[in-house]
């Protein structure tokens, strides 16, 4: 049944995961545009996912998010006032596919709709190839669908108060005497080096969120690494988080914190990469490693997201900003 005209779709779109075994090679695949892994590269994917023993989290984290999103919108004196808002979750390359969101709403008529990516950074890997593959399922659409665009969320302040919420859970794990000399790594995940010929913002917007924390938390040793970069000739960001921590035992570190401030969710980059094989590393540099915990559903940050989704339905149909006009 058409849903009331006045209601605005909200959709909640991150990155992807199979949802069994059988789903690791076709999801492989379509990371690849298509191209079948090496049986190899299959291997390893494999080995990672039976690694953590989970299938399907992030998915179901992402629908978690959306449903505490759409819950935020409808209540309160704005909720009530306001538009109704109903969320739809479309991963990039997985099932619920972006199109599969996109055919779903419009066949609850929805003509209006605000879209999120679930990575607070913006640039035009992170955000814009999310907003591409949007754009070719509206133009499928036989009624138009008027879609904003969200293209950073970063500097939120829910956001960065839920993060320095973690920080200070994590650093309960580390011994008192030690807190003064504590290096703190905050990560996102790698992207290929060229984005820096396009003045991308990707690597400032680690930064930022790293340092408003930090200023929040009280940090003092802080520094910066990406992680899970990709399997290319190209050259990708860094440093690389295994490398930063070989770099912080050089120079004396007993003690590390890692924040993956770029991923709001539990999935692989964070369940085997971090807590499996840098934690191998750790142990074999003697370092006391520990990680903040994963925002997944906290409250602050469904909050800063219904906060920014809000914003962008009151402001009307934006003009997409110039960054996506010249990447998109």
């Amino acid at each position: 049944m058409p849903l009331p005209k006045e209601t605005v779709g909200v959709l909640v779109m991150a990155y992807g995961t199979p949802d069994g075994p059988d789903d690791i090679l076709p999801y492989y695949t379509d990371i690849r545009r298509g191209r079948a892994p090496s049986s190899e590269l299959l291997k390893e994917l494999q080995d990672r996912y039976q690694a953590i023993g989970l299938y399907g989290r992030l998915t179901r984290i992402t629908q978690a998010q959306a449903a505490g999103i759409e819950r935020i919108l409808n209540v309160g004196e704005a909720g009530a006032t306001g538009p109704r808002y109903k969320a739809y979750v479309g991963m990039k390359h997985w099932k619920p596919s972006i199109a599969d969101a996109v055919a779903v709403m419009a066949g609850d008529g929805v003509r209006r709709a605000v879209a999120v990516v679930m990575a607070p950074q913006g640039g035009r890997m992170s955000i814009g190839s999310y907003y591409e593959i949007l754009d070719k399922a509206l133009a499928d659409m036989p009624e138009p669908i008027r879609v904003a665009r969200v293209q950073n969320w970063h500097q939120e302040p829910d956001f960065l108060a839920a993060l320095a919420e973690r920080v200070k859970d994590a650093l309960k794990l580390f011994p008192e005497a030690s807190l003064g000399t504590l290096d703190v790594v905050f990560t996102a995940h790698s992207l290929p080096e060229r984005i820096l010929t396009w003045n991308d913002p990707y690597p400032t917007h680690l930064r930022e969120i790293g340092e408003a924390v930090a200023r929040q938390t009280g940090l003092k040793k802080v520094h910066f690494a990406y992680q899970s970069a990709g399997r290319t000739q190209d050259p990708w960001l860094g440093p690389e988080i295994r490398e930063r921590l070989r770099e912080l035992q050089a120079g004396g570190a007993q003690s590390v914190l890692v924040c993956p401030v770029g991923f709001v969710a539990d999935h692989l980059e964070v369940l085997y990469d971090l807590d499996i094989e840098l934690r191998r590393l750790a142990d074999e540099l003697g370092i006391h490693l520990e990680r903040t915990q994963s925002l997944n559903d906290h409250p602050l940050l469904l909050s800063a997201l219904a906060s920014v989704v809000r914003r962008q339905a009151e402001g009307g149909e934006r003009k997409r900003s110039a960054f996506m006009d010249v990447y998109a």
